[in-house]
C-alpha cells in the first residue's frame, strides 16, 4: 500500500485494485431502497465537490463542518473533496446545543456547515448569527428554501482540483476533531493525514474481510474510531452500507439486509443486544428453556482458541446447532469479527459472543492518537479477554508510575508513535501538560492506568484497570478505581449504568440505573407487580435482587473496593436530554462523573447519613 500516503489515496487505491460497483450503499432518508455508488462515482462526485468548495471561495487551510445524525455517503464524498483540496474537515456530533455549535464553530473558524436531516439546519442556524466565520449552511437533502449541496457540484475546473490533491503532503492537517470531554469545552485534535494513514496501513490487515465483503458502518463518523476504520474499508475495497443504530436489529433490520461479515461497535450496543438474547431466554418454557441456558452457560470458561473435543465437542456441537447459531443468524449470518472500542468492553460479553461463533476484539485508543494504540486481533495468539491487546506496529507503549499513587506494575500509559496528534487547536498550555519527554522522546500521557500483562505467545498485552482522573480517595486515604468495578457489575443484565462513589467517604458505594427492559422481565418471572420503574425501585424483593448481585461481585475485589451500600435510580442517562438539561454521559458513552455527582447529591448523601 506504498500508494496511500494521505487519506484520501484509499479511494483511488480502490480504483486501481478492485474497483466496486457498490463501494458506498445507504439508505436516504425517507425512501425504502438502498442506493449505492460505485467507487468511479464517488470519485467523481467528490472532485465535482471539490470544484464546488473552490468556487466558494474555500482555500487549503480554511475549515468546513460536516454534520449528521446517520452515517451517509454524502458525508465521506464531502471528506473526500475537502481533502484533495487541503480544506480542513471539522466533523461534529449532532446531538450537541447550538451553543456547543457557537463554541465549536468560533474556536475552529469554520466558514461553510454541511448538515443531515432533522434539526441540524435549525440548530446551526440559530448559532449562525454567533458565529461571524460561518457563511452558508448546506443540506445533503433537498429542503425547501434550504441550498443543496449537490448544487455546488461543478466540472469546471477539474484540472485545478487534481494539481491541488497531487501536491497535498501527507504531514499536512486534514481534521480537527473536537473531544466531547467530560468537563469543560471540547478541545480540538489536530490530526494530519499522516496520523490517520499509520493507523490505516497497520489496522487494514487485521480485519477479517477479503475484498468485495459487505461491512457495516454505523457509529458516529465524526469519531475518530468509525472514520479512521472507514478508509480502512475503502483500502481493504470492501462494500461500505452506511446506516445508523435505529433500525440494526430485528427481521427487517439492516444486519438482515446487510448481511455484513464485519462491523465496529460499542460495547453498550453489545450489551443491549445480549440483554435481548437473555430476555428471549427467559420467555422460553420446558426443554426449550433448559437448552436456552445450558447453552448459554457452556460461554461461562470460554477462552479465545479454545478447541472442543470428545464429548465437549458434541456438546458444543449441540449446543452451536440448537441455540448459537440463531444468534449469528440474528448478525446476519455472515459476521466474522465485531471490533469494539471507545469504552470498556465487559469481559463476559466477549465470552458469550466469541463462544457462540461471533468474535469479538477490543481495542484501546483516544481522539488524539488516531485513534488506535493496541488490539485485541484475530490471528492465533493474538488476543486475551481482559486486555485491549497488543500494541499495532509503530506506536510505543511506556507504563510511568512517577506521577501519583499506583499499584505494582500500573501507572499512567503513555504512547509515542506517527499516530499522535499535532496537538490541540489554539491550546498551548494544555498542549504543554499532555506532552512529556522521556529519554529524548515525547510521549503523549494518555489519562488511562494500566499495566501490561503476559498472554498467548509470551506477547505483552495492555490491561486498562483506570482513567488517572477518576480515581477516588476513601477518607482513610485509600485509592480505589472505579471502572474496574463498574465494568465487572455491568456485566448483571439488570443494571444499564453504574457510578461508583466513595471520595472523602469512609467507604465506597454505588448508584445504580436498572436496566428497565431487562427488569421488567425479571419482576414478571418473580411475581413483581409492574407500576412503573420508580415504584418497583423501592419494592423490597427488587432491592433483595440487586443486593444478591452486590453480593455475588464483591468478593471480587478488595475490601476497601467492595460496595457496602446501594441506591437504585428510577431514570435514564443519557449522551442527550430531550429536555436540554446536562447529560449524564458522553456521546462515545463514557460516564460525566461530576455531573452525576451534582444531579444525584441527595442519594448519594443519604447513604453516608
Amino acid at each position: 500500500m506504498k500508494e496511500i500516503s494521505r487519506a484520501f489515496d484509499c479511494i483511488f487505491y480502490q480504483q486501481k485494485n478492485h474497483p466496486l460497483k457498490k463501494s458506498f450503499t445507504y439508505q436516504p432518508p425517507g425512501k425504502p431502497d438502498w442506493v449505492s455508488f460505485s467507487t468511479d462515482d464517488i470519485i467523481s462526485r467528490s472532485q465535482k465537490l471539490a470544484v464546488g468548495l473552490l468556487n466558494l471561495g474555500l482555500k487549503k487551510g480554511d475549515k468546513i463542518a460536516l454534520i449528521s445524525y446517520k452515517n451517509r455517503p454524502e458525508w465521506t464524498m464531502m471528506d473526500l473533496a475537502a481533502q484533495q483540496l487541503g480544506v480542513i474537515t471539522v466533523p461534529v456530533y449532532p446531538t450537541i446545543s447550538s451553543s456547543d455549535y457557537d463554541f465549536i464553530f468560533n474556536d475552529a473558524d469554520v466558514q461553510y456547515a454541511f448538515v443531515g436531516t432533522g434539526d441540524l439546519y435549525d440548530k446551526v442556524d440559530t448559532a449562525k448569527a454567533n458565529i461571524p466565520s460561518l457563511k452558508d449552511i448546506y443540506t445533503f437533502d433537498r429542503q425547501d428554501g434550504r441550498k443543496f449541496f449537490e448544487d455546488i457540484m461543478d466540472d469546471s475546473r477539474l484540472a485545478e482540483v487534481a494539481e491541488s490533491a497531487a501536491n497535498i503532503l501527507p504531514e499536512e492537517v486534514l481534521t480537527f476533531i473536537y473531544t466531547s470531554g467530560t468537563t469543560g469545552n471540547p478541545k480540538g485534535v489536530v490530526l494530519t493525514h499522516n496520523n490517520l494513514v499509520h493507523i490505516i496501513k497497520n489496522t487494514v490487515d487485521l480485519l477479517p474481510t477479503e475484498a468485495g465483503n459487505q461491512v457495516l458502518s454505523f457509529l458516529p463518523m465524526c469519531h475518530i474510531f468509525e472514520r479512521t476504520v472507514s478508509y480502512s474499508y475503502m483500502a481493504k475495497c470492501a462494500q461500505v452500507y452506511f446506516t445508523g443504530t435505529d433500525n440494526l436489529g430485528g427481521p427487517n433490520g439492516d444486519l438482515q439486509a446487510v448481511k455484513p461479515y464485519f462491523f465496529t461497535t460499542v460495547p453498550r450496543l453489545l450489551e443491549k443486544v445480549y440483554e435481548k438474547i437473555y430476555n428471549t431466554g427467559l420467555t422460553l418454557t420446558g426443554v426449550k428453556k433448559k437448552l436456552f441456558f445450558w447453552a448459554l452457560s457452556r460461554t461461562d470458561d470460554y477462552e479465545y482458541e479454545k478447541e472442543y473435543n470428545g464429548l465437549e465437542g458434541i456438546k458444543q456441537g449441540i449446543a452451536d446447532k440448537l441455540i448459537f447459531s440463531k444468534w449469528r443468524e440474528a448478525l446476519g449470518g455472515n459476521v466474522k469479527g465485531i471490533a469494539t472500542g471507545a469504552a470498556p468492553c465487559p469481559v463476559k460479553i466477549m465470552k458469550v459472543f466469541s463462544a457462540a461463533g461471533v468474535p469479538i476484539r477490543e481495542g484501546y485508543g483516544l481522539t488524539e492518537t488516531s485513534p488506535t494504540l493496541t488490539i485485541n486481533t484475530f490471528e492465533k495468539n493474538g488476543a486475551l479477554a481482559g486486555t485491549v491487546g497488543r500494541p499495532i506496529e509503530g506506536v510505543e507503549i511506556l507504563i510511568d508510575a512517577s506521577e501519583g499513587e499506583y499499584r505494582d506494575g500500573e501507572g499512567e500509559i503513555l504512547a509515542c508513535g506517527p499516530n499522535i496528534m499535532q496537538g490541540y487547536y489554539n491550546k498551548p498550555a494544555k498542549n504543554a501538560e499532555v506532552f512529556k519527554d522521556i529519554d529524548g522522546k515525547t510521549w503523549f500521557k494518555t489519562g488511562d492506568v494500566g499495566k501490561m500483562v503476559k498472554g498467548p505467545g509470551g506477547h505483552d498485552f495492555l490491561k486498562i484497570t483506570d482513567r488517572k482522573k477518576e480515581l477516588l480517595k476513601t477518607s482513610g486515604g485509600k485509592y480505589v478505581a472505579p471502572a474496574p468495578i463498574e465494568n465487572k457489575f455491568k456485566e448483571d443484565f439488570l443494571i444499564e449504568h453504574m457510578m461508583v462513589v466513595g471520595e472523602k467517604r469512609k467507604f465506597v458505594s454505588a448508584v445504580i440505573v436498572p436496566s428497565e427492559e431487562a427488569l421488567q422481565a425479571w419482576c414478571k418471572e418473580n411475581g413483581v407487580a409492574w407500576t412503573s420503574l420508580a415504584d418497583v425501585c423501592k419494592n423490597e424483593k427488587v432491592i433483595a435482587r440487586y443486593q444478591e448481585i452486590i453480593n455475588q461481585f464483591n468478593p471480587l475485589f478488595s475490601h476497601i473496593e467492595q460496595i457496602k451500600k446501594f441506591t437504585l435510580l428510577p431514570t435514564t442517562w443519557d449522551a442527550v436530554k430531550a429536555d436540554g438539561s446536562t447529560a449524564e454521559l458522553t456521546p462515545t458513552m463514557k460516564l460525566k462523573r461530576r455531573v452525576v455527582r451534582e444531579k444525584f447529591d441527595k442519594e448519594i448523601s443519604e447513604m453516608y447519613a
